[in-house]
């Protein structure tokens, strides 16, 4: 089984970062995080990798001239980590066009609904869970998806449907959300690294399929 050499970009606290390396610890993935990216220096995400001996690199777009230079500058750390696979988990900056091509269909990212759903600039984080309970909705989840030249616009990979209870308020329903995103996102990439996911335009094809068309759990009734 091939071992994803994976390089994880993120802009926060980096708790999908930490699920992909207890996943790894437990035999769960087959991947090594050979490095982290990210666009601020304070980023929490940087000290988890710093505690597991992780490299790391801080990249903004706003310390380069053109979005290209920006690109060219994360594609030659990419090549210094030898790096298969790319790991979105909370990363907030576009990706450039130079790591789109070198790294075509091998960069995906997570997204805390259901896409399209609640997706585009600027929905990232609480702002999406707020704009869930605003719109009334029943069922909210995790999607993820590839990665293209527009935000959350790549194809979709896989999909878990989380319910939205009456109860619920912006913290609560981010922790059962974030909850179901640190098991779904391991086990995509296990998918992944087994070579069971193929990429025709939009059209993305799991031979297990059971993470993209997922039951809910019977408990789990939205409210009415």
């Amino acid at each position: 089984m091939p071992n994803l050499r994976l390089v994880v970009f993120a802009s926060g606290g980096g708790t999908n970062m930490q699920a992909l390396l207890d996943a790894i610890d437990e035999g769960l993935l087959p991947a090594t995080v050979v490095g982290c990216v990210s666009d601020r220096s304070t980023a929490g995400a940087l000290n988890r990798a710093r505690t597991h001996d992780i490299p790391t690199a801080v990249h903004a777009p706003a310390d380069y001239d053109t979005p290209s230079a920006f690109g060219d500058a994360l594609c030659r750390v990419l090549d210094d980590w030898n790096a298969s696979f790319i790991a979105l988990a909370g990363y907030l900056k576009k990706i450039p066009s130079p790591v789109l091509h070198a790294y075509s269909n091998r960069i995906t990212n997570i997204h805390p609904s259901l896409l399209p759903a609640f997706g585009g600039p600027g929905m990232y984080g609480t702002r999406v869970h707020r704009a869930v309970l605003d719109a009334g909705v029943h069922w909210t989840g995790v999607t993820v998806h590839l990665v293209n030249d527009a935000y959350d616009d790549g194809p979709i990979v896989a999909q878990q449907p989380v319910p939205v209870l009456p109860e619920d308020t912006v913290d609560t329903l981010q922790q059962r959300v974030l909850a179901v995103e640190h098991r779904l996102y391991p086990a995509v990439l296990r998918q992944f690294a087994r070579g069971q996911i193929q990429v025709q335009g939009r059209t993305v094809t799991v031979t297990n399929d059971s993470l993209s068309h997922p039951e809910p759990p019977p408990h789990a009734q939205p409210h009415n």
